[in-house]
């Protein structure tokens, strides 16, 4: 007896036997392997590149035999952020950044690859024969063992060819993956249930005229299934004008407009279908023929039969291989007002890619049964059209949304399309890569391009993992940070140096919690007396370098032996007065004035004893042993004119940071050149960056160099070519008032065509209902990409270099007892509130 029952179980109609050895075998005895397909980042491949992808995949789909399907399908599903809320030791600052995006809307792309080996019969399959319209599944031969063997070596090759190209990665699903664990759903699960969450439900699939639904979600979709609904020319890439200037070139792939830039829930399909080739030519000679015959009918004839004979010249003109091919976009909605924008987006998004955007209602259960993991056998072939493996190609999507780097260390930043937030690692996943040799970094931008508080995130997020920060400044930028970081820390760390006539800068090189001094302590204790003593141009002799040297060893030894000498400057003076004035005089081998000059050096170091004009200088009471403090500012804005205190200060910055290099083992230490010109005027300054830039990378270090102008590095001979060589992490910020003279710092900086597209298309496109400013990445010339930084009220408040808002901040903080982080949750609490 018939059936009439208008309802039927997903087993009597499931198209699939099993799934053995990782492939999928299908009740008709198609065999089926699945990949993952790995894409590169959206806005990071040139044109050269994309031909080179589409090259790969060429290479690797005429190495598969004939009768062979390959289905790319990739999944773009909107999801909301889930923030990380869950760590205990959470920073304020870390916790108002998750919550910041708590919910944030934004797009997954997953991307999968199917190889199908099917029969001839099969593949002339029709949509009135589908697995879906059958009654029940009628058993026929299966394909012998020779085949299938040679298809697995083949599919094989496939993967290889493809993994070898560089740019794109296939990673072979497993038999797991494919059908789904007790504690995750497989792929074919998830596609039945319209995701691809870990966790999923079946639901009821209903079939009705010209309306399809998975559970609550309607189905609409677009095919492109005729050579009249394709555009007139494709290639591997177009232009992307929103990030274009008339300098630059940023190139996305030519399906992107139905990929990434389509900002709904939606899956598109695309099938290649490889016949016999031979067979195929055969077929049409034989249609033009007939079109000949028939021509003085029809002037259609004519036209039809030109058309074929250009298709057949082109084939054996240039080698191509004739394939039959397919592309859909299956697009969802929970709700039918929704659905119809969703339908209109799709077709706007078709049309960009200068397709006729046809809505197929009637084929829709069709090709979402032929879209089943391992089940393209089932496609009908009525909705393919014949054209080559080279244009059709062209439909596949050849970029992804941006990827959060698997390292443990990296920094928060943000996707510059979606605004979903990135774990990005500048540092430590590139060094173990190859990808750089040294963590040192380059960092240039403007006035008003948001340097200074990328710099800030950056810094803050270094600290919270346990990174040693050394800030050299220009302008208060850290003032707000520091003040934080020294309130919650009690006062054990954020340590801010600057000058001010009432509270002038101080310090104690003398000090040490452990009163422990290395040969690296007493090394920069003399070489910072001999900057005391000696001007630029002065030459030190090896007599002064050594008296010196035993002089503080003697101090030390006086030190260490009588507890109640205080360790500063003034104590060492009198010793030096004295001590070892007496016994220098009353030495058997007399050492000549001219060789060591003690009355000269003592005059000229009398300034900064006590009663002297620079008494507060080397004296600092404070006890401060800089070796122990994880962040440390030194505002030097008011003393780089100075050319007494600045070289003292700049020596006192170089020992705090060796002395933190040598001896903090397996703990990263940063050292932070902010308006980097200003430091650099001093030669001993920038003989010590040179330095620091080549050897930091050895201690577990590295150096960062901030500027707004790359005259400012280049003016210095010593330093142009230590820092900029040997940074290989450069950040670029918003280069639009240097795009005329953009060529000559792509020059200095050694920038490819694609880096500079990269830069000169940050802030050409920001979205006006968030509020954030891009910045480039760049790394050993091999990766990069821009960002969003796009941070919290409460980080914003925090970071803000705006003086009124720096002092609203400070002055709230007053009046809370010096709670600076109550003041920035109270303001930001304000500031959200709706006025």
């Amino acid at each position: 007896m018939r059936n009439t029952a208008k309802a039927a179980t997903l087993e009597s109609k499931f198209p699939l036997l099993t799934v053995e050895h990782d492939c999928i075998l299908s009740k008709d005895a198609d065999l089926s392997v699945a990949y993952r397909v790995d894409l590169p980042e959206l806005f990071t491949v040139t044109s050269g590149e994309y031909e080179a992808m589409h090259a790969s995949w060429l290479k690797a789909i005429k190495v598969l035999p004939n009768y062979s399907i390959v289905h790319r399908q990739d999944w773009f599903i909107e999801e909301n952020y889930k923030p990380e809320l869950d760590k205990e030791d959470m920073s304020f600052l870390s916790r108002s950044f998750e919550r910041h995006f708590n919910e944030r809307p934004f797009l997954n792309h997953t991307s999968y690859l199917f190889i199908t080996k099917t029969t001839k019969d099969r593949a002339r399959q029709q949509s009135n024969f589908n697995a879906l319209t059958r009654g029940f599944m009628v058993p026929k031969e299966m394909q012998d063992k020779e085949a299938a063997l040679k298809f697995l070596e083949s599919a094989d090759q496939f993967e290889r060819i493809i993994n070898d190209s560089g740019f794109i990665k296939l990673t072979r699903i497993t038999t797991d993956e494919i059908v789904g664990t007790e504690k995750e759903a497989g792929i074919v699960e998830k596609y039945f249930s319209l995701s691809q969450q870990d966790t999923t439900c079946l639901q009821d699939i209903t079939l009705g005229a010209g309306e399809m639904k998975i559970g609550d979600k309607y189905l609409c979709l677009h095919t492109l299934s005729d050579t009249e609904d394709l555009p007139g020319k494709v290639a591997t890439d177009t232009r992307y004008e929103r990030l274009s200037t008339d300098r630059s070139d940023c190139r996305l792939s030519f399906a992107a407009p139905i990929g990434v830039l389509l900002s709904c829930n939606h899956m598109v399909n695309q099938y290649l279908f490889i016949d016999d080739h031979s067979e195929n030519l055969k077929k049409f000679e034989k249609q033009a023929r007939n079109m000949h015959s028939l021509s003085r009918y029809s002037r259609s004839n004519q036209i039809n039969k030109a058309w074929i004979e250009e298709y057949l010249n082109e084939a054996h003109s240039f080698g191509l291989t004739s394939i039959r091919s397919h592309c859909n976009v299956m697009a969802w909605a929970e709700d039918k007002e929704e659905l119809k924008r969703i339908k209109n987006d799709v077709g706007s998004q078709l049309a960009l890619m200068e397709c006729k955007p046809r809505h197929n209602t009637v084929d829709t259960p069709t090709l979402f049964w032929a879209g089943i993991p391992g089940n393209a056998g089932d496609f009908p072939s009525e909705e393919s059209y014949y054209t080559f493996i080279e244009q059709a190609l062209c439909f596949f999507i050849g970029e992804t949304n941006y990827k959060s780097s698997p390292s443990p260390f990296g920094i928060k930043m943000v996707d510059r399309v979606t605004g979903k937030p990135l774990h990005v690692d500048i540092s430590d996943l590139p060094m173990k890569k190859g990808i750089i040799t040294n963590r040192n970094k380059f960092v240039l931008g403007p006035s008003g391009s948001g340097k200074s508080f990328f710099m800030n995130h950056l810094v803050r997020q270094y600290w919270e993992q346990g990174t040693h920060v050394v800030l050299v400044d220009t302008g208060n930028s850290y003032q707000g940070l520091c003040e934080m970081i020294h309130n919650k820390t009690k006062g054990l760390d954020g340590i801010y140096f600057t000058y001010t006539e009432e509270k002038p800068i101080s310090f104690n090189p003398f000090y040490t919690d452990d009163n422990q001094f290395d040969v690296e302590k007493k090394d920069s204790l003399k070489t910072l007396l001999l900057t005391l003593w000696k001007s630029d141009d002065d030459k030190i002799t090896k007599t002064e370098s050594g008296e010196l040297g035993s002089a503080v060893n003697e101090y030390i030894q006086r030190l260490k032996a009588d507890n109640t000498i205080r360790p500063c400057f003034n104590t060492f003076y009198e010793f030096m007065r004295d001590d070892y004035k007496d016994e220098l005089e009353n030495r058997k081998i007399r050492v000549e004035k001219n060789d060591f000059n003690i009355d000269n050096f003592l005059t000229t170091l009398k300034q900064y004893y006590q009663g002297g004009r620079y008494d507060f200088l080397l004296n600092s009471d404070q006890n401060i042993d800089l070796l122990s403090k994880r962040f440390i500012v030194f505002e030097i804005d008011q003393i780089k004119e100075n050319k007494e205190l600045f070289p003292v200060v700049t020596i006192i910055i170089m020992e705090a940071f060796i002395n933190k290099l040598r001896r903090l083992k397996g703990i990263r230490k940063q050292l932070i050149v902010e308006e980097a010109w200003k430091a650099l005027s001093s030669p001993n300054m920038a003989e010590y960056l040179q330095y620091m830039y080549k050897t930091v990378r050895k201690y577990f270090g590295e150096a960062i160099v901030v500027t707004q102008e790359v005259d400012d590095i280049i003016s210095s001979s010593i330093v142009k070519e230590a820092i900029i060589n040997n940074s290989d992490c450069k950040i670029l910020l918003d280069q639009r008032k240097y795009m005329n003279k953009f060529d000559s710092i792509q020059a200095l900086l050694g920038l490819t065509d694609k880096e500079k597209a990269q830069i000169l298309s940050i802030n050409m496109s920001n979205n006006p209902s968030r509020l954030y400013k891009e910045v480039w990445i760049g790394l050993g010339g091999m990766q990069s990409a821009v960002y969003a930084t796009e941070v919290s009220m409460e980080e914003y408040l925090c970071y803000t270099t705006e003086e009124t808002e720096k002092l609203e901040v400070m002055q709230l903080a007053k009046k809370l007892d010096g709670n600076i982080e109550m003041a920035i949750k109270q303001l930001a609490e304000k500031k959200r509130k709706p006025s």
